[in-house]
């Protein structure tokens, strides 16, 4: 029988407009765990905020967090395997940022506990409305300076504001081989995210190594935005859900029913049936 990888993107896909699992997904995709299926979730989220909406989902899988910079146990947060800047790449990143004059949300481990940086005099709406959205999340740490904005052993880097004053960053780091670099507007919002990551932090780099570490034979995935289409291409089979934009569905192996419809873990349970009695 093949050992098949099941893996979903988060916002947009398994999640709800309410940013949460219908209840029915929940129980289809316990039931299904609970049975075998090898099943995950690869988020542009941290583990703190995935476990956020993913409140009821079975811990009992590595799940992928920051794009692809993490692989983790959501129950204990044992780091399975990682990806970070080196500190001259950190230190290049700074310096467009700088030059830009971008602040930055900074994503770093601080003497082994990881952190969110961030300076509030230089705050946008953009930020404080992710910053007012995790409250009490212990992450959160305001930075008196550059020099303290920068500190530790830094993931990641997620720039929020206007796509024009974001695309110049964009366009440097894209085109950069040692980087990975993103750029999209925020669900259900108006401003735009430009995330910054070391090159082998991708969906797609993740899936490999969970895939391996599971020692399975093929992958299936499920997406509904174009930073989905990687992950896509290392699929065996791929589907996007209804509300997916039109570029990931051209690349898809099917399209299923929309994230408020229950659409993966529906595809799910009519499939893995088929996969139990191969």
């Amino acid at each position: 029988m093949e050992k098949i990888l099941y893996v979903t993107d988060l916002d947009g896909t398994l999640l709800n407009k309410n940013n949460r699992i219908n209840p029915k997904s929940i129980e289809i995709i316990n039931d299904l765990v609970e049975k075998g299926m090898l099943f995950t979730y690869a988020t542009a989220r941290s583990l703190v905020s995935a476990s956020v909406v993913t409140a009821g989902l079975s811990t009992k899988i590595p799940v992928i967090a920051y794009n692809g910079a993490f692989i983790l146990q959501p129950a204990t947060g044992e780091i399975l395997s990682q990806e970070r800047f080196r500190k001259e790449e950190m230190n290049c990143v700074a310096d467009v940022l700088n030059e830009y004059n971008i602040s930055p949300l900074v994503y770093s481990y601080i003497q082994g506990i990881e952190k969110v940086s961030w300076i509030p005099e230089r705050e946008n709406e953009g930020i404080r409305r992710y910053l007012d959205m995790r409250k009490g999340d212990r992450r959160l740490h305001p930075a008196a300076n550059q020099e303290e904005l920068y500190q530790g052993e830094i993931f990641y880097f997620t720039c929020v504001g206007e796509k024009s004053e974001l695309q110049p960053v964009y366009d440097i780091f894209s085109k950069n081989v040692r980087y990975r670099c993103t750029i999209q507007q925020e669900l259900y919002r108006p401003e735009y995210f430009c995330e910054i990551m070391p090159v082998g932090a991708t969906k797609a780099h993740a899936i490999e190594k969970l895939k391996k570490i599971w020692s399975c034979d093929k992958v299936i995935s499920f997406g509904d935005a174009i930073n989905d289409i990687p992950m896509f291409e290392i699929s065996d089979e791929s589907y996007a859900v209804e509300n997916a934009v039109e570029e990931l569905k051209a690349v898809a192996s099917g399209i299923i029913e929309s994230n408020e419809n229950d659409g993966v873990a529906n595809w799910l349970k009519e499939h893995y049936k088929d996969d139990i009695h191969k």
